[in-house]
């Protein structure tokens, strides 16, 4: 747990410092990252594509860890999260599985997820179904 938890600081601190390499040396070559947005589903390179622009500008991304969890399956070498972050979105959920190679644990499956807080759904939906009316 205490292993997967340093990767997954490290994850973060990789994008704060915009370490193009090093971010994407926590994900296994078939990984897959959701984003926020609902057309937001890329496999690695996909992912790498979108992000190179963000990281040439000297900063992606700095999230810092609130509440993390972390399971494991019956082997050890597969385990999956959820955790709440701070980001320049006030706060998000990170969710995901991570597989161990070697002596490293390699992210498989990447969510990141706006959370609404329920009294404001009401206010968000009209906000965001002009666009994602589109997409269903």
């Amino acid at each position: 747990e205490k292993n997967i938890s340093a990767m997954l600081d490290s994850f973060n601190k990789s994008a704060a410092r915009a370490d193009f390499n090093a971010y994407f040396s926590y994900y296994t070559d078939d990984a897959i990252f959701t984003g926020t947005d609902a057309t937001e589903r890329w496999n690695k390179k996909e992912f790498m594509e979108w992000a190179k622009p963000i990281f040439a500008r000297g900063r992606a991304w700095d999230f810092t860890a609130i509440d993390r969890h972390i399971y494991f399956d019956q082997t050890g070498n597969m385990a999956w999260f959820d955790e709440l972050l701070n980001t320049q979105m006030k706060i998000c959920r990170g969710s995901g599985v991570v597989v161990k190679l070697g002596n490293d644990w390699k992210l498989k499956q990447y969510v990141l997820s706006m959370t609404v807080p329920n009294d404001l759904v009401d206010a968000v939906v009209p906000l965001k179904a002009p666009i994602e009316d589109s997409l269903m």
